[in-house]
């Protein structure tokens, strides 16, 4: 054969490998409505990995079937570089949501993220505390790219010019319609690795896809009944004495709470840390927090996971640890077994054994300034980029599984999760403080498997306490962080007692929230969710106009308006908070009729209306038909085996349903099959009176619900 025509052939077979490897996609059915595709050579270590969660086979089989959601021959894959290339197809009219946990956006379709662990530097950039690499489409499915990489996502926002729906050619200088973001009809993601392995799931619903994504990574948590109570974290440099002595001060003005928050001077050093116990501060830590638990409160320790070199452990644990520092103190390689088996049994020994119920994991997510370099090393072999993209899920994981270990649930605090979390007790919060910012992160957090939570700290006024505290109790965790401030609920008299109104409002509800929180564990359903996941909120995607002048932004674009202000919490309410200066606010109602939560009173019916509430108030909706089961006011969340009386309040004019979950609210014991699901019926009569039914406690099944009162909030 001649040379030019060798050479000819060697071209066609390399433009043959090329086609076959950007179409090589290897599909399975993993689970049902799930499915795995597999390209090139993917890493062994991905985010499901380091979570080590088990898919919940059987409550997904329970969702409504649904085919593959896409056309698998509009996906594409290209290798280049070392690098993978994934493409998957977008319909014009579809909006994007997930992501990860975003604080400014809703509607991500159009935006281009770098997704990157990291502290919320106010921009969704895709640098967060949650960059989950998932999507949701308003199509009814979602996307799951499951890498430990830092992964640049065109969500909608590039062009190929071979692109089968391509934008329309304009000229700007004769047509007001041109725009500087033309359509795009593609997700585009570059993944630094040589293979790449995604998910892809079912709906037909997007919060079908949400659920089914959440039941995949195990289930949503399901906390313990005292973690759903209030919190108060005291400030850093108390002392044990000063600790009891906040606790008796709540307890004697009637304000509820199930635990307190430690912050770091409750450890002989921190920043790095020793994890042991200030014998100045606190001499006799399990006396401590005996006494505290005979007070039905209980403890939360801060730390973070930097090694001092004065740590007893820093010997052993050295050798397990990361070429760089963080504050000098050295870095666990949580991916190895002898380095978390050193640094947990430091846990499990001087911290839960002597009944400390759980931990604030504090500085696991960024900054760069003083988180681990990428240029540094792990023991493991694992790069810096994919032990920062895990951290998280590491400490979580196995702080975690301390507790499981000894029976016994927690609830926590994490600076950073990602993909695989869904199931672990933790609630992510931050050290930006802008309420408005809170509750958009807390409408972006049912995307994403995750649980956030806008949490109080300080404010300049009265008002503006009272408005943190009504939302950050319509959340998963009622906290105030007073580690600084030193702030109680009483800290501004003018308000002290519309907050413990609110605060018991939330003990109130407890039996609401509880149930809320076993649907997530058992149905995937996030307890806090945006408007779009919710029936009935038919939200245009219409374009608004520009707000700039040309002068001013010559290439601002015209946006879909976001509803980033009102949620829904639970299976019921509509959340429609109000910020500082606010007395009136517009809400968008869901089509079917709505109710006022305090009243009872119809509101309205797929429609905007205007809302003026009182300072202590939080405008709450229900949905007709709704069913909110309520407990008698108390300081502390119930213990196992003990019976609450029960006030069930039903709204609207259709009848309603709801299954009421019951476990003994503090153990595992719920995974032998120790819980119960008791339907509550409310039915009008054939004299038009209501009706209200509870079913009966089945034998040897928990049953915590003593008196049961009805009140029909709708006459």
């Amino acid at each position: 054969m001649k040379p030019l025509n060798r050479v000819i052939v060697l071209l066609q077979f390399l433009l043959i490998t090329l086609s076959v490897s950007a179409q090589g996609l290897s599909w399975t059915e993993v689970a049902p409505g799930v499915w795995k595709a597999v390209a090139g050579k993917p890493e062994a270590y991905n985010l499901l990995t380091a979570a080590d969660v088990t898919p919940n086979k059987t409550a997904l089989a329970r969702l409504e079937k649904a085919p593959f959601p896409l056309l698998r021959e509009e996906i594409k894959v290209r290798f280049q570089d070392g690098k993978t290339y994934l493409r998957l197809p977008l319909d014009r009219t579809e909006q994007l949501y997930g992501f990860g946990l975003n604080f400014q956006t809703v509607h991500q379709r159009g935006k281009i993220l770098q997704l990157h662990v990291d502290h919320y530097g106010k921009s969704d950039n895709g640098r967060t505390h949650a960059p989950v690499p998932f999507y949701v489409s308003s199509k009814g499915y979602g996307v799951l790219i499951n890498s430990a990489r830092y992964l640049d996502i065109y969500a909608g926002s590039a062009v190929r010019k071979d692109s089968k729906n391509p934008p329309e050619l304009k000229d700007r200088n004769t047509d007001k319609t041109w725009s500087a973001r033309p359509y795009s009809d593609a997700v585009e993601v570059l993944i630094p690795a040589a293979g790449l392995e995604f998910y892809v799931f079912a709906g037909p619903s997007p919060l079908d896809a949400v659920r089914r994504f959440n039941l995949f990574n195990g289930g949503g948590t399901l906390p313990p009944r005292w973690g759903l109570g209030f919190t108060q974290r005291v400030h850093r440099l108390y002392t044990a004495e000063q600790v009891l002595g906040e606790a008796r001060e709540f307890e004697e003005k009637g304000y509820p709470l199930d635990f307190i928050g430690l912050e770091p001077g409750w450890q002989s050093k921190s920043y790095p840390c020793t994890f042991e116990w200030d014998k100045g501060r606190f001499p006799e830590p399990e006396r401590f927090v005996r006494e505290l638990l005979s007070k039905g409160v209980r403890i939360n320790l801060w730390t973070n996971p930097y090694v001092s070199p004065e740590a007893s452990i820093y010997p052993e644990i050295a050798p397990f640890t990361a070429s760089h520092t963080v504050w000098v103190g050295a870095v666990p390689d949580l991916s190895m077994p002898r380095a978390r088996e050193v640094l947990f049994s430091k846990f499990e020994q001087d911290h839960v054994r002597i009944g400390v119920s759980g931990y604030k994991i504090d500085e696991v997510d960024g900054y760069d300034s003083y988180l681990w370099p990428d240029v540094a090393t792990f023991p493991s072999g694992h790069s810096a980029e994919q032990m920062r993209q895990t951290y998280g899920l590491l400490v979580q994981k196995h702080t975690f599984d301390l507790f499981r270990k000894n029976n016994t649930r927690t609830y926590g605090l994490v600076r950073a999760s990602n993909a695989g979390g869904s199931s672990f007790p933790y609630v992510i919060y931050n050290d930006n403080y802008s309420h408005e910012d809170f509750i958009t992160a807390l409408i972006n957090s049912g995307y994403s498997g995750v649980l956030w939570t806008p949490e109080v700290r300080a404010s300049k006024t009265g008002e503006e306490w009272l408005r943190r505290m009504q939302t950050v109790c319509f959340s998963p965790m009622a906290m105030i962080n007073a580690w600084s401030s030193g702030t109680r609920p009483w800290s501004f008299p003018e308000v002290a007692e519309q907050v413990k109104q609110m605060a018991q409002l939330r003990m109130q509800m407890m039996p609401y929230w509880y149930t809320e929180f076993a649907k997530y564990h058992y149905q995937g359903t996030p307890p806090f969710r945006s408007m779009n996941l919710e029936a009935g909120f038919g939200q245009e995607a219409r374009k608004e106009k520009n707000s700039a002048s040309l002068e001013e932004n010559p290439y601002e674009e015209a946006v879909t308006r976001e509803v980033k202000d009102q949620y829904m919490a639970g299976e019921y309410l509509l959340v429609a908070p109000l910020f500082t200066g606010q007395s009136t606010r517009k809400v968008i109602l869901p089509k079917g009729r709505w109710y006022d939560f305090y009243t009872g009173t119809f509101v309205g019916n797929g429609e905007v209306i205007s809302v003026t509430a009182d300072l202590d108030k939080i405008p709450v909706f229900v949905k007709d038909g709704g069913i909110i089961p309520l407990m008698a006011p108390r300081l502390h969340a119930p213990k196992a085996g003990e019976r609450v009386d029960m006030e069930i309040r039903h709204y609207g004019q259709k009848n309603g349903k709801y299954l009421l979950y019951d476990d003994d609210g503090e153990t595992f014991d719920y995974e032998k099959g120790r819980y119960s699901w008791r339907e509550i019926k409310v039915e009008r009569q054939p004299d038009g009176q209501w009706k209200g039914t509870l079913a009966v406690a089945e034998p040897g099944k928990p049953n915590s619900v003593g008196t049961v009162s009805w009140r029909f909030m709708t006459q």
